[in-house]
């Protein structure tokens, strides 16, 4: 047996150490750059246990990983972990681009027996309708007779050094009884929280598009109470602390709902329903109420630097952080960027710091220029993301008077600010 991991972002890299550690494992990209980078033991996302990625490196007799950008490297393997990603066009619209193009080239080295597993997130039913009929057409041999497949769906939480891959508990599947066995104790191996193993493929599938649509609709939910607490000029912070003191309440934190996963798979549910003719409602209002967040927390700043006196064409301000979620680089689908290009159509100069984020990375995806350090005489400071180095910064010395600080994440002491959501 030998793994191939297809793609080598935030999900496949971490995957393949730990199989590396037990199997004959390909770590593939089709970024030359990223193998070249990981072969040097490096890793910009900051994922990888870089020990034991080069524990895995050096290998047994039974076990090692190698990276390759080459596809002829493939064909060695017979079992094909893929974990591109799964994003939205500008209609937030399902983009299976990567994951088609994925299948095709999978579907070029396809042998009898091989079994290709998805990691990716998508919509039920995806797997065997979209991506089966692509191997099978790529390759020329039959579905669940020449070759099979497994779902697996991703739960890698960016950032976080605490719920690590092997110690989430994995969803398997598989499209026969014997390959959902075979998936689930390959998963066995490596996972020390156990498995799951789903019924279906499409169960599997389901079960992934909606613990982030979840997650959505909850955060919509507080988002949509700190609208209305504005209105009513009390803190929303204040409600939510009083609110959380029953035991059933749950805790959840308004703010900004980007990133890879929460910001962006309601929408793949959303997709699939509609195709069967049912119109969502909770989702979509959901996403509609997260989507807006950005442009509420710049109209607030404007409307209290206006309350102030300050001129609003021309000021300065400062927005700090631009990566998704805390203490993490990933900017993918970052949601601060509405914030920026907001306070940016205002008549603004926006400078925007991130300790985290990589400076080309962000001008590559967003037309922004990161600052490399804090400067001072701001009209207006956001914090948009609770990066630890934010607890530090001395406001009141970066900050004009009159001014206005305004924190989106109840991050910073509330005697310093003048608005929070």
């Amino acid at each position: 047996m030998k793994i191939a991991i297809i793609g080598l972002g935030y999900v496949g890299l971490p995957l393949a150490i730990e199989f590396g550690k037990k199997y004959p494992v390909l770590g593939f990209d089709i970024d030359a750059s990223r193998v070249a980078e990981l072969n040097k033991g490096e890793d910009r996302t900051l994922e990888a246990d870089l020990v034991g990625m080069q524990l895995a490196l050096k290998g047994s007799a039974s076990s090692g990983l190698a990276f390759s950008a080459n596809t002829e490297d493939l064909k060695a393997c017979n079992i094909f972990i893929v974990t591109v990603p799964t994003p939205i066009d500008q209609f937030k619209k399902p983009d299976l681009k990567p994951l088609l193009k994925a299948s095709e080239m999978l579907g070029k080295v396809l042998k009898k027996g091989d079994i290709v597993i998805y990691e990716s997130t998508v919509y039920p039913g995806c797997t065997e309708e979209d991506c089966v009929p692509v191997l099978a057409k790529t390759s020329g041999l039959v579905f669940n007779q020449d070759f099979y497949c497994g779902y697996s769906p991703e739960r890698i939480n960016p950032g976080d050094k605490v719920n690590t891959l092997t110690k989430i508990k994995k969803v398997t599947s598989g499209s026969t009884p014997a390959i959902a066995k075979q998936v689930d104790e390959l998963y066995q191996s490596i996972i020390t929280a156990g498995t799951h193993l789903a019924p279906s493929i499409k169960v599997a599938e389901a079960s992934k598009a909606i613990e982030n649509a979840q997650r959505d609709v909850n955060i919509s939910f507080v988002n949509e109470l700190a609208l209305i607490f504005d209105r009513m000029d009390i803190d929303t912070q204040d409600v939510l602390a009083a609110a959380g003191t029953k035991w059933n309440f749950l805790k959840y934190q308004p703010g900004l709902v980007g990133g890879h996963c929460i910001g962006v798979d309601p929408y793949y549910l959303a997709h699939k329903a509609e195709s069967l003719g049912y119109q969502p409602q909770v989702i979509l209002s959901g996403r509609r109420v997260n989507d807006t967040m950005g442009m509420f927390v710049a109209n607030k700043v404007v409307k209290l630097m206006i309350a102030k006196g300050i001129t609003i064409k021309g000021a300065k301000a400062l927005v700090l952080g631009v990566t998704f979620k805390e203490n993490c680089p990933d900017i993918r689908n970052s949601k601060v960027i509405d914030i920026v290009q907001e306070l940016n159509q205002f008549g603004l100069q926006v400078d925007v710091y991130d300790p985290h984020a990589n400076a080309d990375a962000v001008k590559e995806e967003y037309k922004i220029d990161l600052i490399p350090q804090i400067a001072k005489g701001y009209d207006a400071v956001v914090l948009a993301v609770s990066h630890q180095e934010f607890k530090a910064i001395n406001y009141p010395s970066i900050l004009n008077n009159p001014s206005v600080l305004f924190d989106t994440k109840a991050f910073i002491d509330r005697n310093l600010v003048d608005g929070r959501l």
